[in-house]
């Protein structure tokens, strides 16, 4: 069975537009407050998905929803801890009545310092929500997408997790460890599941302004307008999930590469 989050072969049309390949589906993103994951949570609706935004910041999360309308549901949830990541699935499929799409975005880049100056708890709490609610995500999405025999599962990886960089051996050690599972996901999953993860490069988003901040290492003397834009991103999300993309799947894609831009239309 060949899994994928397209519509019925007839497009069709709702109101005189064209039925997006999105069309009724229901997509979750997890850190959907700010940054990659609300712009993901808009393009994902205006193509005509449902979607469910995790977030810790309650007020953030409800504002984006009211604005959304509908089609979204506010849930928070701190995805580094199990029982509110499943009681989230839970919450999604009970109002929505099914999960399509996961988008794995939820991550923290503290502490930036060197190991030996690095603190134990914010260290661990690296590895709590970037490896972790990663793992989190996947696990409680797991059986209603293998119930459903289709699915797909994107996580947003780094660079980092392909390469040491110092002062972040946290956020590097958790998203290699992120990038292993996803690609252990596919390994077990990839024939009924779309599975592919997503490095992005430099995202003009809060972390940039913390990176910023540090001081430490290359990134942090990037200009601000060496970064993509969210919404680039939130592009490459949403056409990730459609029938171009099917080549794809199980693999990690680098908005870096300029072919992949270019077949997505991006600038």
């Amino acid at each position: 069975m060949v899994a994928d989050t397209k519509s019925d072969p007839d497009p069709g049309v709702n109101g005189g537009k064209t039925m997006s390949h999105l069309d009724g589906k229901t997509v979750l993103i997890t850190g959907a407050s700010r940054g990659i994951g609300e712009s993901a949570a808009r393009a994902f609706a205006a193509e005509g998905a449902r979607v469910a935004l995790l977030a810790r910041s309650t007020d953030a999360i409800a504002d984006l929803a009211g604005d959304i309308g509908d089609r979204a549901l506010a849930i928070p949830c701190d995805v580094a801890r199990w029982s509110e990541m499943a009681r989230a699935v839970d919450a999604t499929v009970g109002t929505f009545g099914s999960l399509d799409v996961v988008v794995n975005n939820a991550g923290v880049i503290e502490p930036i310092a060197q190991l030996s100056d690095t603190d134990p708890d914010a260290w661990s709490t690296a590895v709590d929500v970037n490896l972790k609610g990663v793992y989190h995500g996947i696990r409680a999405a797991l059986p209603q997408m293998l119930s459903q025999g289709s699915g797909t599962v994107i996580t947003i990886s780094s660079g980092a997790a392909s390469r040491a960089l110092p002062g972040w051996s946290a956020y590097c050690a958790s998203k290699a460890g992120a990038k292993m599972l996803t690609e252990a996901l596919h390994a077990e999953n990839g024939e009924f599941l779309r599975v592919m993860g997503l490095s992005p490069g430099t995202v003009a988003t809060q972390m940039q302004r913390e990176i910023k901040q540090s001081g430490v290492g290359p990134v942090a003397e990037l200009d601000w307008s060496d970064h993509i834009p969210p919404e680039w991103v939130a592009r490459t999300l949403v056409w990730m999930c459609g029938p171009e993309a099917d080549d794809l799947r199980g693999t990690e894609l680098s908005l870096r590469d300029e072919g992949l831009r270019a077949r997505i239309g991006l600038a």
